[in-house]
Order: C-alpha cells, then sequence, then structure tokens
C-alpha cells in the first residue's frame, strides 16, 4: 500500500499513471492522487476541500449539466460551508465580488458532448474538472489536460459503473490532504476489494495491445452509432441533435469525428414544445431536457446504450419510410422482438415500440 495512506494502494496509482501516460489525456507528473467511491463522491469531496468555512462558496454549473453529482448533491448535504447557486452564466460578471465561488466544468460535457472549459476567471475561484469522457471512445485527446484538480472514473472507462471506482488528480498538497482525510472519515477510503478490481481491469486494459484495443473497439462502435442516428436525422426539420466538430487525436495522430455517449436531441416544430413527451407517446424513453436545466424542447437520448440506440433508429427509420396507415412490422433487436405499429394523420404521428421477449441474460 501507498507510503503516506494505507488506504490507496500504490499498485493501483502505478497503473493510474501509466494509463494516463499511454492515451495522453491527462498530465499525472507532479499530482497527488485520491480514490473514492466513483467519481459522484469524489465531486463531493472536491467541493468540501474547496470551500472555507469562514466564506461559504457559490457552487456552479454550465446549462446544460448532468444535475445529480453538481445541484442535487451539493444541496443534499446542506453544509455551511457551500451552496449551489446555479448557472455559471449568472455570475460570469460577478464573480469576483464578495462571494467565493466554485466551478464545476465536465469536459466532454453531459448531455451534449462538447468539450468545455472553465468560465468563471478571478482570485476567488476554484474549478472542479470533471473529465469521466474525457477518453478516446468519447471525444478526440486534443491536449492532455492539465488542470489543478481533475476526476476521472471507471465507470466510463470500462463500463463497471458498479464496481463505483474514481480517482483524482490533485496538484496542490494542502487540498490533497483535505481530499484524503475528508474520505478516510467518511468511508475509511475505498475498500482493498474494490480497488484489486479496479487493478485487474486496469490490468486487463494493458493486456490489449498495450492498451489499444478497449479504445479502438469503443470508438468504432460509438462511432458507427453516432453516424447512424445522425443520418437518420440528416433530412428532418422535425428534430435536431448537436453539432460536434472533427478534431485532431492525439492518441489517434489524426483527425476524427464525434462519437459522444449521449444524444443532446431538440424537437424544432413549434407546437411540440415538451419533446419527452413527443417521444414518450412513440415508446422512446428519454431524459428530459429540463433535469439538465434546459428548455423542454431538449431531451437526452443514450448513445452507449445498445438496446435503446437500436429502437432509437428503428422508429426514426419507420416514421421516415413508412406512409401506411396503421402499419404493423416485427422486427429483431438483439435477440428482441420489436413490435411497431404506426397510424399516420395529418398533424401527428404515434408509433409504438415494444419490446415483447424477455431478455436470455440474467
Amino acid at each position: 500500500m501507498h507510503s503516506m495512506a494505507t488506504i490507496i494502494s500504490e499498485e493501483l496509482e502505478k497503473h493510474i499513471r501509466k494509463l494516463h501516460e499511454r492515451v495522453g489525456n491527462a498530465v499525472t507528473e507532479g499530482r497527488f492522487i485520491v480514490f473514492g467511491a466513483g467519481s459522484t463522491q469524489l465531486l463531493n469531496v472536491a467541493v468540501h476541500a474547496l470551500s472555507n468555512s469562514s466564506s461559504p462558496a457559490g457552487v456552479v454549473a454550465t446549462i446544460p449539466f448532468y444535475p445529480v453529482p453538481y445541484r442535487s448533491q451539493t444541496n443534499f448535504f446542506r453544509s455551511m460551508d457551500y451552496k449551489f447557486v446555479g448557472d455559471t452564466s449568472m455570475w460570469k460578471n460577478t464573480s469576483d465580488v464578495n462571494m467565493n465561488m466554485i466551478e464545476f466544468v465536465t469536459s466532454p460535457n453531459n448531455p451534449d458532448g462538447q468539450l468545455k472549459k472553465a468560465v468563471l476567471r478571478g482570485s476567488s475561484v476554484k474549478t472542479i474538472h470533471d473529465y469521466a469522457y474525457y477518453w478516446p471512445h468519447f471525444t478526440a485527446i486534443p491536449a492532455p489536460a492539465d488542470e489543478d484538480l481533475m476526476l476521472f472514473t471507471l465507470s466510463k472507462l470500462t463500463g463497471h459503473a458498479g464496481s463505483r471506482f474514481g480517482w483524482a488528480l490533485i496538484k496542490d498538497e494542502e487540498v490533497y490532504e483535505r481530499m484524503l482525510k475528508y474520505t478516510d472519515q467518511i468511508s475509511f477510503g475505498v475498500s482493498h476489494d474494490t480497488q484489486l478490481i479496479a487493478l485487474q481491469q486496469l490490468k486487463a486494459i494493458f493486456q490489449g495491445n498495450n492498451g489499444s484495443d478497449i479504445f479502438e473497439f469503443g470508438f468504432t462502435t460509438m462511432r458507427k452509432r453516432w453516424e447512424i442516428l445522425s443520418k437518420a436525422l440528416s433530412e428532418s426539420n422535425r428534430f435536431s441533435i448537436q453539432k460536434i466538430e472533427p478534431q485532431f487525436c492525439t492518441f489517434y495522430q489524426q483527425l476524427r469525428g464525434p462519437s459522444p455517449a449521449y444524444a443532446w436531441l431538440k424537437c424544432e416544430r413549434d407546437e411540440e414544445e415538451d419533446c419527452y413527451e413527443v417521444l414518450r407517446e412513440n415508446g422512446i424513453i428519454s431524459r428530459r431536457g429540463s433535469v439538465y436545466g434546459a428548455e423542454r424542447r431538449y431531451i437526452r437520448l443514450c448513445n452507449l446504450c445498445l438496446l435503446h440506440h437500436q429502437a432509437v433508429h428503428a422508429w426514426l427509420q419507420h416514421w421516415r419510410h413508412d406512409g401506411k396507415n396503421n402499419a404493423t412490422r416485427v422486427a429483431r433487436v438483439n435477440g428482441k422482438d420489436v413490435l411497431k405499429r404506426h397510424r399516420q394523420r395529418p398533424s401527428q404521428y404515434n408509433t409504438l415500440m415494444e419490446l415483447t421477449a424477455p431478455s436470455d441474460q440474467k
């Protein structure tokens, strides 16, 4: 175990540094590392470490943002040292006046997949950079991240969300000590079992062509799904999705197109103000844009989920190409029957997609 803190595995820390060096997505030299039960826990640990009881901090994030660890968790603890105060834009011109600020920056962002930078500036501003999706299967890596406090998680790297393991790369030793002490107080650190699982998963990554295979597979899969969805929507004036420009990726050493984890879809018709209901009525489950602080015209679709992706694509194809009234067809999607019923009306369509066959997997 680590000589400075017995709650942190030295071997696991070594593999984390090795992985970042291999991928080129974060600077680890001169950084301290703290482990947590996923990045969700570490986000609160970081807020605690950056706040000061003598001058409470306002916590902000830029809309659209993932609400659970930012707004919901910050409000849940009801701390006297910090409170969530809303969208970053509301504080852009006042961040250096009378109040310490802590800004969450997610890059690539959840839900829209855009690479983000901090908005607020000033001596009273501190920033937490959430790089959960900053891996080659979700985004081009233009340069290694080099920030004071950076968070990563196993769940988006390998898909093992249930392992509940994340880590923070920290430049300032005092912040590191505060975070280490806090994790020790609330949970005695991360269990040795979890650390062992995480270590084995990282070792498995390097067994695949020195770490290339997992990212090549992930990027190819995500890119293909994104291209299918983009093509299906390219001729639509009813729906639109976010535009992500190709960028040079230092991992692949070439220009590469987008492969985001989520589609940030907008209903464009004036009469369809609640996009969640539009899709729900047609058998597609999404997440409301209002959850992320955005207008109801927006929803988030999961590009990560195979069955969800295929169901959305099948619905879009059916809506675009099938003009028959009350047409019913059955297709196979990932071993399941997808029943599609389509009723064409002058101002509105009604397509139902039902997964009728039980999964073979337990």
